[in-house]
């Protein structure tokens, strides 16, 4: 067998893979040859929308290219067969992930259900969860946001203070308290929330992990306005709202354990992919320094080259992990991290300092005419350079801030002594 059948979901890609000579490149090219048959026509428009800063943009249109790979087997590559997936090798999973980017097809609208909750629920979840809601993932029917931070426990999960108490008489869980910076929970119809259900409990211990309903009478959504202008970030309240007795992934209590199993997933073989796109944007800032001649100045220059020697690592360190070659888990996820985040934040520096004095003037806004202006958020027109260097300014903060992430490497990986706390 050396050809892929797309759209049938039996076909285990493993197995294919381990009958198939130069199974790599067949599968590479199976991957191209699709996204360019299908890249036409009103999906060609979408080509590079939906990144960073622009979750925004064209979002009915980018979930219809989602469920359009997902009915041609292109979503949850890597889950078992049995639970929706195709089964597919790490190998294939980074082959996908890169020649995806290298297409610059839209982002993915459903990342957070496919690459952290979908895989959460096949390691913790019950059958019942499972069979509930892993063909929504799949078929792209059912979106999930991440209920983590709160205004007092932003990277410090342990903080948590949203309570959900078991209601025996209605066998349901009732929740309350607040989350916030929770991505894309206006476009959502679920989120999976860390509450802490053990009265009295502090830190990590009385925590679960809850799967709980957005369209219901006890949730406000209330979008962030970001300095690009944009709000896919949102405070979420919970008053007294409610959710069945069976969504509790994994035991009560065992919420702290589920969470970190989730966030290890979080940081995965979509990095690979995600540097094919930071690839990108450094070989366009580098054509930009050709062209206006800021690449002759010295300063320029070896900022260029560091930028390339960082993404060089960063990739090295991403395959090195993947291949399972980490003292910790932990500490794996927390350098990986730290260095996208870091280098994709210096990267927003660059480009404004590549681009020189054009890069403090913002095209004239489109909206009803109206002129582009800084003190009107919603009416700012910002370049790609611009949103580039706002944006990232949240990269070393969001997913787990760099200080949170340095301490995690100093205990767990490095054995010193804990950070004091009141």
């Amino acid at each position: 067998m050396t050809t892929i059948n797309l759209a049938d979901r039996s076909v285990d890609l493993g197995e294919w893979a381990a009958a198939t000579p130069n199974a790599a490149e067949v599968f590479a090219a199976a991957v191209r040859d699709w996204l360019e048959a299908n890249l036409v026509g009103d999906f060609a428009e979408l080509r590079g929308r939906g990144g960073p800063g622009s979750e925004h943009e064209f979002f009915a249109e980018r979930l219809e290219w989602d469920r359009h790979l997902a009915a041609a087997g292109w979503t949850c590559l890597g889950w078992p067969v049995r639970h929706g997936g195709r089964g597919a090798t790490i190998e294939q999973r980074i082959i996908f992930h890169q020649e995806y980017a290298r297409a610059n097809a839209p982002a993915r609208v459903n990342h957070l259900g496919e690459e952290l909750l979908g895989p959460t629920l096949i390691e913790y979840g019950t059958p019942d969860q499972q069979a509930r809601f892993l063909p929504g993932i799949v078929e792209v029917t059912e979106l999930w946001a991440q209920g983590y931070s709160e205004p007092g426990a932003g990277s410090d999960l342990a903080g948590v203070a949203t309570t959900a108490v078991l209601d025996d008489a209605s066998g349901e869980w009732v929740v309350n308290g607040q989350k916030i910076w929770t991505s894309l929970a206006h476009l959502s119809q679920w989120a999976f929330v860390i509450a802490r259900t053990e009265k009295g409990s502090t830190r990590h211990r009385g925590l679960s992990f809850l799967l709980v309903p957005l369209d219901q009478p006890g949730v406000t959504i209330r979008p962030i306005q970001q300095i690009t202008g944009t709000s896919e970030f949102n405070e979420v309240f919970f008053d007294d709202a409610r959710t069945s007795a069976d969504l509790i992934v994994g035991e009560p209590g065992d919420g702290w354990k589920v969470a970190m199993g989730l966030l290890q997933f979080e940081r995965g073989v979509s990095t690979l992919g995600q540097q094919v796109g930071f690839r990108r944007e450094l070989d366009d800032i580098v054509a930009i320094a050709r062209a206006n001649g800021s690449i002759d100045d010295p300063a320029v220059a070896e900022r260029l080259r560091r930028a390339k020697v960082g993404l060089t690592v960063m990739e090295a360190n991403a395959r090195r992990t993947l291949a399972g070659d980490i003292v910790s888990e932990a500490g794996a996820a927390s350098v990986t991290k730290l260095l996208w985040g870091n280098w994709h934040r210096d990267l927003g520096e660059l480009a404004v300092a590549v681009v020189g004095a054009p890069s403090l003037i913002g095209p004239p806004a489109t909206t009803e005419g109206r002129a582009n202006d800084i003190t009107d958020p919603e009416n700012v027109e910002l370049d790609e350079w611009q949103r580039l260097l706002l944006f990232t300014r949240a990269d070393t903060i969001y997913g787990g801030s760099n200080e949170v992430q340095r301490n995690i490497i100093a205990e767990r990986v490095l054995g010193l002594p804990r950070e004091a706390r009141a």
